[in-house]
């Protein structure tokens, strides 16, 4: 079985964080997307290298895995939900972001994460698409450097409604930096149900090639909202036999940001829906033999219902 689920920290984050991590380990998950923010390992505070060694023994102990994610909604900003962007018209906000990036990538490295989610913002007001793409490679640069430099790979999520929304927005971004080794992809498989021309499980084996990090969830077409699994419209058996078939062997994490409320329960529920799905994915595998090496295929531009913006929080 090479599914190895993990759940994301900005779904608990009322719990501390030994706390969330210990109610996830007893769970049965074998890892955890770590967000950072000011509640679960602050990237801005002191001493945070001794924090990180720290949370390494932790996550040892309790035999959990890591991705560290940058998502938090107010980490750098706390009037502007993920401001400064690497888009952002001011150059010194834009090297805010980066500077976190940087800073991600060294925690990352502390705790031997498997990689560092990123996103790449919203496109400003009065600023045109050329200049918007321009701002995001440059901005990318010292932070693939940091990444080659720990070897942690960077994994860029196409996220609805930023200048990086879909798979092929990602393939342009990726063609623009010369395609470089540590630049991978972040799949949301919410994402895919919400915007994506492809069925989510199309797109796992069209992304294979580069998935660094998947988060999963439910979702509806052309609605941008988190949803619990079993609340939303996606089919979950063949997005899960395409990532047993891919060859992924990093973290499969629950992502539901405005669940915290809920998160202890919701973690196990979680748990419950997808443990068998995954064991009969993999049985699946198994029957069919080995399976055959994964051919990058071309990914169709973004169709597809008008996005519509994602629900207020219930929080």
């Amino acid at each position: 079985m090479s599914i190895r689920l993990g759940y994301g920290t900005n779904g608990l984050t009322d719990l501390r964080l030994r706390e969330a991590l210990t109610l996830l380990a007893e769970l049965g998950y074998q890892g955890v997307g770590l967000t950072l923010d000011h509640m679960h390992l602050d990237p801005l505070a002191r001493g945070l290298s001794g924090r990180a060694k720290a949370l390494a023994r932790t996550l040892g102990a309790l035999g959990l895995d890591v991705t560290v994610e940058t998502g938090a909604r107010y980490v750098l900003d706390p009037r502007r939900k993920h401001g400064p962007s690497l888009l952002d018209p001011d150059p010194e906000a834009r090297v805010a972001r980066e500077a976190l990036l940087v800073t991600a990538v060294e925690v990352a490295a502390e705790l031997g994460a498997h990689a560092v989610h990123c996103f790449s913002g919203v496109r400003p007001e009065g600023t045109d698409e050329g200049t918007a793409w321009q701002r995001l490679a440059d901005s990318l640069g010292p932070v693939l450097d940091a990444a080659q430099r720990d070897g942690i790979p960077l994994a860029l999520e196409p996220e609805p409604g930023h200048l990086v929304e879909s798979l092929a927005d990602f393939h342009r971004l990726r063609a623009l930096l010369g395609d470089p080794e540590l630049l991978g992809l972040t799949l949301d498989i919410g994402h895919c149900q919400c915007l994506e021309p492809a069925s989510p499980a199309e797109c796992v084996t069209a992304a294979a090639p580069w998935l660094r990090h998947v988060q999963i969830e439910d979702m509806r077409r052309g609605v941008h909202e988190h949803l619990p699994f079993g609340e939303g419209e996606i089919d979950f058996p063949p997005v899960l036999a395409a990532l047993e078939a891919s060859g992924y062997r990093g973290l499969t994490v629950v992502e539901l940001p405005r669940h915290s409320h809920a998160g202890p329960e919701l973690a196990r529920r979680s748990m419950e829906f997808l443990r068998p799905l995954v064991a009969a994915a993999a049985r699946e595998d198994r029957a069919a033999g080995a399976p055959s090496p994964v051919r990058a295929r071309p990914v169709p531009l973004l169709t597809g219902p008008p996005l519509r913006q994602e629900a207020p929080s219930r929080t």
